[in-house]
């Protein structure tokens, strides 16, 4: 496999993961029958956002470089607050049974 067939593996593996994030929320929504974010769609998009962020160092794009390495902060942090609110719920539910 080429270099350049590689990255191209790397970008396009990328954008089908960013792209999965909307299908696992479309999905997800259809099954509550309202439109919901589920916890996948923060993973498939810090795992699309982190592999195009790494396809587009590659390529030295200021441009593709600023968003996807926003966006993954944005990704980052969201997921933080589920699992922070996640814990803080299991803590009230321990404080609760006693």
């Amino acid at each position: 496999m080429s270099d350049k067939t590689f990255w191209l593996c790397i970008g396009f593996l990328g954008q089908v993961l960013f792209s999965g994030r909307f299908i696992v929320q479309w999905l997800k929504s259809e099954m509550l029958g309202k439109s919901v974010i589920p916890v996948a769609f923060w993973y498939f998009s810090i795992a699309g956002g982190a592999s195009l962020l790494v396809y587009a160092l590659h390529r030295k794009d200021p441009v593709f470089i600023v968003g996807q390495g926003a966006g993954l902060f944005i990704y980052l942090r969201n997921l933080y607050f589920i699992l922070r609110e996640k814990r803080s719920a299991g803590r009230e539910k321990k404080r609760s049974t006693y």
